[in-house]
């Protein structure tokens, strides 16, 4: 049996997933509003990724019987500044959902929750991909120094990304 705290913690995180939906469809709008194909499209199928990540979670909690309790999400900012920005806060963002899904590992491991540890270890594997994937990109990203001409080939390499 799941304990209350670990419901409400999971309850907690579906949330945290849903935002960062929901943030990275702000900067998808963005970048694509700035005439960053590549870059919007990257984000949209990151936001599409983010969403299923939050399901993934409540159909964790359905599995096992539990209630899921969707929260309120807060309203994303709109504006990101240059693409640099945008991905340094895309990896700040991702750094503490990390933090968080770590949160909930060791709370799994404390009570003794083997279901809850096998099923987060899954997210554990999967924050390792996203923050790499965006150190990559910001990588390339400070490597073209900004210039427009590097900014457009790393947009047009961003529009190659497929459905995960």
């Amino acid at each position: 049996m799941i304990s209350k705290k670990m419901l409400a913690a999971l309850n907690k995180q579906i949330k945290e997933e849903l935002y960062s939906s929901y943030l990275y469809l702000s900067m998808s709008a963005y970048a694509d509003h700035q005439n960053l194909k590549g870059f919007a499209h990257w984000l949209r199928l990151q936001a599409a990724e983010e969403n299923a990540h939050g399901l993934r979670i409540m159909d964790y909690l359905l599995s096992i019987g539990q209630p899921v309790t969707l929260e309120a999400i807060d309203k994303p900012p709109a504006q990101f500044g240059t693409p640099k920005a945008m991905f340094e806060s895309v990896l700040k963002h991702e750094q503490k959902i990390t933090a968080l899904i770590h949160k909930l590992y060791d709370q799994a491991v404390e009570e003794q929750d083997c279901r809850t540890q096998i099923m987060l270890q899954w997210f554990v594997t999967e924050q390792i991909e996203e923050e790499e994937q965006v150190q990559e990109i910001l990588a390339r990203i400070e490597a073209v120094d900004e210039k427009m001409s590097g900014i457009l080939w790393i947009d047009k390499e961003l529009k190659k990304r497929g459905g995960d």
